[in-house]
């Protein structure tokens, strides 16, 4: 292997794990309850990640672009994601990939962690699940 194609792999393996950690620091700086929304959304849209290792990282940098303005403006997770979370993950996905088989349980998890999310701002959170 010539060492441009040592640097080549080596960039393809290093670029995409320093955008990962660099969109989870994004995150962990969230507020509590957009935090615990984009987690879950970011579960479930692992069903959906595109092969294209650049639309991937792009996808998850949007969503935490989408957060961040949000939890600045203050808006409400609901107004975010809707009613039905599953609808927007997948709609959100379709921007970046054909999308993915995904579960009845993802689907169920990510509805259940949504509205554990929306329920903080609320007050109303359900700590049953």
């Amino acid at each position: 292997m010539s060492d441009a194609e040592k640097s080549g792999f080596i960039s393809k393996l290093i670029g995409p794990k320093k955008r990962w950690r660099a969109y989870k620091a994004r995150v962990k700086e969230l507020p509590d309850n957009y935090r615990t929304a984009v987690e879950a959304i970011e579960r479930y849209l692992m069903h959906f990640v595109p092969t294209d290792e650049d639309s991937s990282a792009s996808m998850f940098e949007d969503l935490a672009d989408l957060f961040e303005r949000a939890a600045t403006d203050r808006t409400p997770i609901r107004e975010i994601v809707g009613q039905d979370p599953v609808e927007f993950a997948g709609a959100f996905a379709e921007n970046y990939s054909e999308g993915g088989y995904v579960p009845a349980r993802a689907r169920k998890q990510l509805t259940d962690d949504i509205g554990r999310a929306a329920g903080i701002e609320t007050g109303t959170e359900d700590k049953s699940v």
